[in-house]
């Protein structure tokens, strides 16, 4: 059974990604006290298409849009990153480090 509170408290850390940033799944489940919890994050952003959540802003801890397919159109993802200023080529966001946000250290 999934725990709705969870996903809620994923989706308000999400909102909280600035404009022109990423973060990770681990990075959101590791703030939110639940380190091994990746998964649930991701599964979370595949279920918060009705809940304007910035899903796109959410990769994998490499930097991989592994979560496009969720998306409708068949680049939303990364168009929704590039129109904020970030570079993506091959799936992969360009200068990872630099534009990732961690809530841990920014919250």
């Amino acid at each position: 059974m999934v725990d709705k509170n969870f996903f809620e408290k994923v989706y308000e850390v999400a909102r909280l990604i600035p404009h022109g940033r990423v973060t990770s799944y681990g990075a959101i489940a590791t703030y939110l006290g639940a380190a091994r919890s990746a998964r649930m994050v991701g599964w979370a952003m595949n279920n918060s298409s009705e809940k304007e959540v910035p899903a796109h802003r959410v990769v994998n801890r490499k930097g991989l849009l592994t979560g496009k397919h969720h998306f409708d159109g068949t680049n939303l993802m990364q168009q929704l990153l590039e129109s904020e200023g970030i570079e993506v080529i091959d799936n992969q966001i360009q200068n990872f480090e630099k534009v990732f946000w961690n809530p841990s250290e920014e919250l």
